[in-house]
Parts: C-alpha cells; sequence; structure tokens
C-alpha cells in the first residue's frame, strides 16, 4: 500500500494546474523531416506502420526465417485441434469399467484396446450437452486463430522479400547473422528506401523504441511500483503474481486493446495529453477494466479446463520421466520484467538472465533447513530400501509387476527418493552466501545495497526466490490464474486507473519520426536519473520523476555497450564521459601491486584484456565485488594509467589467464575487410590488441561498424560497470565520496621502487621464484596500533573507464 500511495502521489496533479502546459506533448527537436519524393517506386517506401514491421523483422530473424516460423504456426494449429479431440475422446469415448477390469468382460484373454473402446457412432451419440458446447468454442477458437495464422504467414513471406530484396539476407545467411548485423543493414537501408519520411536517418534507438514501444511503458510501471504484482498471503508472506494470463490482459487493457489509451501502435490518444480529461479517462478505464474482469470471471471455466489439460499433457510425461524438474527454478514472469533494463530486446534480456541462471541456483540451494535435511535423510533410507527389494524382486520375476498397482508403487516411491533427495544438500557445498550473489549481481545488475552483508538473511534470500521462482510454482501459478486474474484486476488494477492516467501523460514524449514513447525509454538521466547513481552530475528531475535502483542509468550504460555505434544526446555523453573521469580519478596515482586471490573460471569471459591491476582498499561493500571478481581474472602487466598508455608500440603487452592467452592481431577488421569504412584512422600504426579495443570508437565520424567481437567484449565489460555504478551509489548514499585514491593513500604505503619499477609478467603460470608468480606485498601497520593488519588482496580494474566512455560523446 505504500508503495501505490508513493507511486500515486508522484503521478496525480494539482486540480489547479494549468491545463495549457498539459495540451502538448514535449516533442524532440533532433531529428530532420524529409519528404519521399513522389517519383520513389520502392516496395519499401514510406511503410505506414513500422513498429509492426520493425517487430515482425527482429522476430523473423529471432525465429530462424520462414520456413521455420510458419511451420512453427501450422502445428501450433494442429497440436490445439490435438488437445481438443483427444481430451473429447477419453472423456466419451472410453470405457473405463472395461479397460479397468470392474466388469465381467470375458475369461479367455486380456482386455485389449480395441475392446475398451465406445464404437463411434455410440461415442458421438452420447455427447453430453457440456462437451458440445466446449467442442464449439473449441472450433470458433481454432477458426480465429487459422485465420491469424493465415494472415501471419503472408506478412511472413513479405518480410523475406525484404531480407532478400533489400537487406541481400538469403535464408542459407540468415542463421549466421546477428541481430547487430541485421540492424545495421536496416540503418543503410533508411538511407535509400526511406522507409520513414520523417527522417533522414534511423538510428539504433529509433528502432529500439519501435519494437519495444509498449515494453518499455510495462518496465516503467513495475519498476515505479505503478503496477501491483505484490501481494500478501496468508501463510505464504509477500507473494509476486504476473501470470500469463493477467500480463496478456494488462497489455490488451493499456495497449493494444479497441478501448487502450493507444489510438494506434504508436500513437497516444490526445484526450490522454491533457489534465482537464483525467478524472473521466479514470473513470472510463475503470469501467473497462471491470468489464474484462467480468468477462474473465465468465470464461474462467473453460479456460481453467483447457489449463488443467494443456498442463497434463505438457508435463505429466515429464514429471514421471525427471520427477526433479519440479525442484529445478526458473526467472519468473516478475523477475523477467524488473530486471529488464529500457530498450532491452528479448534475446538481450535472455543472454542476461541466461549467465545468472546457475549463480542464483547456487546461491538459493545453498540454504536448507537442518530438521528437513534430518528427515529427508531418514525417510531417504527407508523408501530407498522398498523401492530396491521391489526392484530386485522384478528382476527376479517379471510377473512380479503383474500384481495389482506394482508399477505404480514403484513409480511412486521413485518419486519420493528423488524428492527426499532433492532436499539433500551436496556433501561437499560451501556455504559462501555473500560470494555467491555478488556472482548474481554481476549477471543480472540490480541488486540493492542493502543486500549486502545481508545474504544469509530470510529477507534477501526471499527477495531473491520472488525473481526465480521453482517451476512447480510457475505450473501452479498458471493453472490458477483463471481464478486469480478476474480478482487481480476488479480489486488491484481497477482502484489505479487515474494513476495509471497520469502516468501515460506525465511520462509520454513525442519524437518526430517516432512518434509517443515513454520518456523513460529515452535514458534521460538529467530527467529521470537519480544523482545519487551519478558521479558529480546533479540530475535535476525531482523524485517522483526518478526511476528506481539506477534503472535509467544502468539502462544507458547497457545500450551504450549494446549499441556501440549508438552517439547518445548531449545529457547522456555527459553521464558517460563523468563517469569516466570518476573511474580515472578513482585509480589516478597508483602504483601496482598484485595479489594472490583465488582463480574463479566461472567468471573468466569477463574484461578479456586489461592492461593491469591496481590494489583497492574497499571502500564500500560494492568494492570487494568488483575486487572479487577483476582480481583472479588478469595477471599484471607494467603501469600505465589511462592518461599516460602509448597509444602504439608493444611495450605493453597483455597477457591473460584461461583460454585466451594473449590477443594476436587488430581485434577489429579494418577497412579491407569489406566492411563500411575503417574504425581507425590511417596513421594508426600500431598498439597492443587492447589499445585497438579502447580505440574502437574513440572517433565516432571514422567509426560506421563494429566488430561482432569487440561488441560482445564490451557486452561482458557491463558486468564490471554495473557493479561499480552500485559501488557509486553506496559511496554517495552513505556520505563517504571520497575517491578512492585519496582511500588509498591514507591507508596504503607506497610499495618500494623496486618492486614498482620491475613488474612481473604472468602467463597463465606462476612466475619464476614466487608460487603466485606476483610481487610481495609491502606490510601494511594501521596507524597508532601495533598490530599488522590482515592485507587486503582487492583489485579493480583500471582501463573500465576507458572502454566505458570509448565513443566520441
Amino acid at each position: 500500500m505504500a508503495d501505490y500511495q508513493t507511486a500515486y502521489q508522484a503521478l496525480g496533479t494539482e486540480e489547479e494546474e494549468d491545463d495549457a502546459d498539459d495540451n502538448d506533448i514535449p516533442v524532440s527537436e533532433e531529428y530532420m523531416i524529409q519528404v519521399c519524393p513522389e517519383s520513389s517506386k520502392s516496395r519499401w517506401n514510406h511503410i505506414e506502420d513500422l513498429d509492426d514491421f520493425f517487430t515482425r523483422v527482429y522476430h523473423y530473424h529471432q525465429r530462424s526465417g520462414f520456413t521455420c516460423m510458419a511451420v512453427e504456426d501450422l502445428l501450433q494449429l494442429v497440436q490445439f485441434v490435438f488437445v481438443v479431440l483427444f481430451s473429447a475422446f477419453l472423456a466419451n469415448c472410453v470405457s473405463y469399467d472395461v479397460l479397468f477390469g470392474n466388469v465381467y468382460y470375458n475369461t479367455s484373454h486380456k482386455v485389449t484396446i480395441g475392446e475398451a473402446l465406445i464404437p463411434p457412432d455410440q461415442c458421438v451419440a452420447h455427447l453430453t450437452p457440456v462437451t458440445v458446447i466446449c467442442l464449439l468454442l473449441a472450433l470458433v477458437t481454432w477458426i480465429i486463430r487459422l485465420i491469424k495464422v493465415v494472415y501471419n504467414i503472408f506478412k511472413y513471406f513479405e518480410i523475406r522479400s525484404f531480407f532478400i530484396q533489400a537487406l541481400k539476407i538469403n535464408a542459407e545467411n540468415l542463421p549466421n547473422m546477428t541481430w547487430h548485423e541485421v540492424q545495421a543493414r536496416l540503418i543503410e537501408v533508411q538511407k535509400e528506401e526511406q522507409m520513414c519520411i520523417h527522417q533522414k536517418e534511423l538510428t539504433q534507438l529509433d528502432i529500439y523504441h519501435r519494437i519495444l514501444r509498449f515494453k518499455n511503458y510495462i518496465v516503467a510501471m513495475a519498476n515505479i511500483s505503478l503496477l501491483p504484482l505484490k501481494h500478501n498471503v496468508p501463510f505464504l508472506g509477500e507473494y509476486a503474481f504476473l501470470s500469463t494470463g493477467l500480463k496478456y490482459n494488462l497489455e490488451f487493457i493499456l495497449f493494444w486493446g479497441p478501448w487502450a489509451p493507444f489510438e494506434n501502435s504508436w500513437h497516444l490518444r490526445n484526450e490522454y495529453k491533457s489534465a482537464r480529461n483525467r478524472e473521466r479517462l479514470a473513470q472510463s478505464i475503470s469501467t473497462k477494466i471491470l468489464w474484462i474482469g467480468v468477462l474473465n470471471l465468465i470464461f474462467c471455466p473453460v479456460v481453467f479446463v483447457w489449463q488443467i489439460i494443456y498442463s497434463f499433457f505438457r508435463y505429466a510425461e515429464l514429471i514421471k520421466r525427471q520427477p526433479s524438474f519440479l525442484g529445478a527454478r526458473r526467472w519468473s514472469n516478475y523477475g523477467r520484467l524488473n530486471l529488464r533494463h529500457f530498450n532491452e530486446l528479448d534475446h538481450e534480456l535472455n543472454y542476461r538472465l541466461n549467465k545468472g541462471y546457475q549463480p542464483m541456483a547456487d546461491y538459493l540451494n545453498i540454504f536448507t533447513t537442518p530438521l528437513v535435511v534430518i528427515l529427508a535423510k531418514n525417510l531417504l533410507f527407508i523408501a530407498g530400501a522398498f523401492l530396491a527389494v521391489l526392484l530386485g524382486l522384478t528382476v527376479r520375476d517379471e510377473d512380479v509387476l503383474k500384481v495389482e498397482n506394482m508399477f505404480t508403487t514403484i513409480t511412486m516411491f521413485g518419486v519420493f527418493v528423488t524428492v527426499c533427495k532433492s532436499l539433500i544438500p551436496p556433501e561437499h557445498m560451501i556455504f559462501s552466501p555473500e560470494l555467491l550473489l555478488r556472482n548474481v549481481a554481476m549477471a543480472i545488475h540490480y541488486m540493492p545495497d542493502n543486500w549486502s552483508g545481508q545474504a544469509h538473511t530470510k529477507r534477501v534470500r526471499h527477495a531473491c526466490s520472488l525473481l526465480f521462482q521453482f517451476k512447480i510454482e510457475y505450473i501452479v501459478e498458471e493453472l490458477l490464474s483463471p481464478l486469480v486474474t478476474p480478482f487481480i484486476l476488479i480489486f488491484c488494477i481497477r482502484p489505479r486507473s487515474l494513476a495509471i492516467v497520469d502516468f501515460f501523460r506525465r511520462f509520454t514524449v513525442e519524437v518526430v519520426g517516432v512518434g509517443d514513447v515513454c520518456s523513460f525509454a529515452q535514458m534521460d538521466v538529467r530527467k529521470h536519473g537519480n544523482k545519487e547513481w551519478q558521479p558529480n552530475v546533479q540530475a535535476s528531475a525531482p523524485k517522483s520523476h526518478q526511476a528506481e535502483g539506477g534503472k535509467t542509468e544502468m539502462s544507458l550504460m547497457h545500450f551504450h555497450h549494446t549499441n556501440p555505434e549508438w552517439k547518445p544526446p548531449e545529457d547522456c555523453s555527459t553521464f558517460i564521459n563523468t563517469f569516466k573521469g570518476q573511474v580515472q580519478r578513482d585509480i589516478a596515482g597508483h602504483s601496482m601491486m598484485p595479489a594472490d586471490v583465488h582463480h574463479m573460471p566461472s567468471l573468466a569471459s569477463l574484461s578479456l584484456g586489461v592492461p593491469s591491476l591496481l590494489p583497492l582498499q574497499p571502500v564500500g561493500p560494492f568494492t570487494s565485488m568488483l575486487s572479487s571478481y577483476v582480481g583472479p581474472l588478469m595477471a599484471p602487466s607494467t603501469v600505465q594509467t589511462p592518461a599516460t598508455a602509448p597509444s602504439g608500440g608493444s611495450g605493453s603487452g597483455i597477457h591473460l589467464r584461461g583460454a585466451v592467452s594473449q590477443f594476436e592481431g587488430p581485434i577489429v577488421r579494418p577497412a579491407s575487410s569489406g566492411l563500411m569504412g575503417s574504425l581507425y584512422s590511417s596513421g594508426d600504426s600500431g598498439g597492443t590488441a587492447l589499445d585497438r579495443l579502447v580505440q574502437v570508437s574513440v572517433s565516432h565520424q571514422h567509426v560506421q561498424r563494429v566488430d561482432e567481437c569487440t561488441r560482445e567484449l564490451m557486452m561482458n565489460e557491463m558486468s564490471i560497470n554495473a557493479l561499480y555504478l552500485h559501488e557509486l551509489r553506496w559511496r554517495r548514499s552513505h556520505g563517504d565520496y571520497l575517491s578512492l585514491d585519496e582511500h588509498a593513500r591514507a591507508l596504503w604505503r607506497p610499495p618500494p621502487a623496486a618492486a614498482a619499477s620491475s613488474p612481473v609478467e604472468v602467463s597463465g603460470s606462476a612466475a619464476t621464484g614466487s608460487p603466485t608468480g606476483m610481487q610481495p606485498m609491502p606490510d601494511i601497520v594501521e596507524e597508532g596500533s601495533a598490530e599488522e593488519r590482515e592485507l587486503d588482496t582487492s583489485m579493480i580494474i583500471p582501463s573500465i573507464a576507458d572502454r566505458l566512455g570509448n565513443s566520441d560523446l
């Protein structure tokens, strides 16, 4: 309730508000209006609904082309028919008394399948009225789906022609193309075909806006707690409910339904842009939500039966074959919505969450109840003894299986044994919740600072379980969705109608050539940022306009890494440059002081090509996160700050631990490779591979295309950047905003001159003379104390700054 009141107060307006200021939504003026020549005969000129077109282009790429999409849709129709007819057959055309031997049939032979089936004429004649009604509803639904599939197939063929003719990508090459490459070709095609006549060129952000227009709105609503997704359930406590059915209803009400606030896929109705209509529109939305909730309630029995039948056909065999499936976990719909960045496509979200799957599973699996473990071990022993005896008897004589319910008994014991095993932790498990939670934060990017140091508590564990639910929870949630969704719509969503109207008016901005978009999706750190997440940048937005959890800043950094060619607006450039400068100030003046730390192979893909490591006295909890993961990955090299590092030469070779020992040659392909333009100026004659990586987008006028290898490395670096943003947030919120070098100078003595002048290179193995290949660290004595302090082996990557702000901003 408190979250709702906060969100509502943030969105509400005073009745005396000047209506003249609300009549017009701000319009971005950075685009030029272009008029397409009337003589153009291009098939792709002036596409009316670019949202739908770009979305279909994206899905065409992600779903592997025309053939796969058409076959998948047609088989979905076949599957629907199979489920309906097979269910009707099992309900009306099988004589279960004969099948189970409950009635006398014959004594000469076993009952056959044919004898247990009712003849077709008798089966049809005995159909109940309920079955007939269900079949008619299923027929109507199937016809509607058939029409939609046929329409989509024609659209698929149109997109296929676009890929072949305009993008020059045929079916054979499609699997080898990344979305980044397809998007680059889309931008080039715009210059020739003028798909959008309102602007001369498309940017990466324009394409993302059109594909993710509605998703950005729903992400923003969840971020500011406008949508009531958490509920206090008796005996369960706080529970997050966002089933597929509820999500579908919300999108229907808010975006694409006939009475939705959006007139079409790109334009918000004008009446929603004026404060004078807020009360009337709120009442209208409230009424529509009520009616949609009532319709959900009316069709609840039919949908509920369908959910049961479909879930049974889909999961029954899997559960029997692999009972541990129910104990596995998945990212919940609630978690996917809350962890999603603004302007993050589905495949990018899946990539990020898939990286965090195992760390989150490891974190939640270490928590066990000692009493439950003791009971599980003893029950496992007893159930295992029974199962062993029964299996032994069946091996001795298979006639044992003829005993009534013997096969069922063996199956139940097997399931019980599997469940007991899942409750017993591994024998060699190490209880290290802080370390595992840091691993999670590296992947999902979002982590409240009050989680640090509290990873062992029930509060943090429960918060993580809402994001990462058991699959059995997901199945039950989907089964109960038809029963629960109507009540959530009527009693939870409907009272927030006025706040929803205010949200659309307050947080919608019109961009020429793109249409109405959520202002949060513009990633404007000055308008929607939080100064606690911004180094030395004062966000001018009131708290009611700030995104929670640093989502604006994190989304901007993620989009910058995902689309290196994108040139951000001035405010965004200022944020990235300032962030870069903050990192440089934090690491300036340090000397290289390597440390012996534990190797973590699971993080070997992060931060490839780091030139050196610097010691860092932890200032906040997230500094230790950085040091815990960065240190094991890289070996030391010569010491050079970003300000003094040479731009060429081979004097600072990079040696890495892990599978990649050293970069060979340029990571970025030269102009001669056939890509659009050179990534470097003609005067660039050398430098290490890292130097070239850092220079990928130093000069935007020379950079037209970034190599896929470089882009993937930049995307991986986002994990380190996310933790550093959390560190800045922690330091500012706790009033401890001294730069890291100031802390280090106060707490670390400078290393001996000999150690600083003769660094040791390590290339996957220990250096001679030291078991770790590292220089010994100097003793550190706390001032006013005779006892030596334990050395902190924290490390940090000094080149983060260079690769955060490496574009010409």
